[in-house]
């Protein structure tokens, strides 16, 4: 029986009735189309994910209530929010989404910061605000959306809000077309481990393929970077996500999936468990204080 698979990173849009604007219509014309709960149920159901995690796109609060209602589908856990955490009365702001009636599903927040001109420095000021802290009050863990250049600024601001967890998204642009042997993935790989030596840091393996050569890659293209994130962060601290519908992009939803499964093949039963479910349902469904500590893999 194949292992449980809990998808941590979703997207769901509408583009009549929220424009995705970063689509190029031409280059990516297999995502520049509607995504609704329909599509996301043939997708699992094809390549036999049980349930998986809404992640914003936007940073919009009307997309955040539309993920609220969508939501209450079986086929998701739950809601990745969007709030503004440079306004100073986010607490009120997050008090807003918990009255929500679907507010228990909130599992986190996340700001699309590479949609800001200068990513590093939203986080800078993101880490000197009331914004991280009251993440951490509250339990919520921050998804970080960066490129390698960011990483050592997102190690930075990490280290000074240890009761935050932090999930690196799509393994932090692992520049996997560029080449395991080539100076782009050394300098990503030196950033990577640096930042997880945080125990407080998780990482989501999402958003590979479509690093990758999107007509030709292979589970092969992917593995060194995949090892080198087991071995920074252990199978307790990664967890699987698609990055789907992005990943069609590189394929079909099912050759994401498979792509998972085969790269976790040689872990343990449990650890396999670990990196394809179980450490998203720690991470996202029961808010867990950070007390991990880096696998010794």
């Amino acid at each position: 029986m194949a292992a449980t698979v809990i998808d941590a990173h979703v997207h769901l849009w509408d583009l009549a009735r929220r424009p995705q604007r970063w689509i190029d219509p031409v280059t990516m014309s297999v995502i520049h189309r509607d995504f609704g709960l329909t599509d996301l149920h043939a997708a699992q159901a094809e390549a036999g994910v049980q349930t998986g995690i809404l992640v914003q796109v936007l940073n919009d609060p009307a997309e955040t209530d539309d993920y609220f209602w969508l939501a209450r589908d079986p086929a998701l856990l739950g809601v990745i929010a969007w709030v503004d955490l440079l306004d100073p009365h986010v607490d009120a702001a997050l008090d807003a989404l918990a009255a929500h009636p679907s507010g228990a599903r909130l599992l986190g927040v996340r700001h699309q910061a590479l949609a800001e001109p200068d990513p590093a420095g939203w986080l800078t000021a993101a880490g000197e605000g009331p914004g991280l802290r009251t993440l951490a009050r509250r339990g919520l863990p921050l998804d970080l959306i960066l490129r390698p250049e960011h990483l050592s600024v997102a190690r930075e601001v990490s280290g000074r809000h240890t009761d935050l967890v932090m999930v690196l998204n799509h393994a932090g642009k692992a520049p996997v077309a560029a080449g395991w042997d080539s100076p782009e993935a050394r300098h990503w790989a030196t950033q990577v481990a640096d930042l997880a030596r945080l125990p407080q840091v998780a990482c989501k393996l999402s958003g590979m393929t479509t690093m990758a050569d999107l007509a030709t890659w292979t589970v092969a293209d992917l593995r060194p970077f995949v090892e080198h994130l087991l071995a920074c962060f252990g199978p307790d601290r990664l967890l699987f996500g698609s990055d789907w519908p992005v990943s069609l992009r590189a394929g079909g939803y099912a050759a994401t999936v498979t792509a998972a499964r085969a790269l976790v093949a040689e872990l343990s039963e449990s650890e396999q468990h670990a990196v394809l479910a179980g450490t998203a349902e720690r991470v996202y469904h029961s808010h867990p204080m950070p007390s991990w500590s880096a696998s010794s893999r």
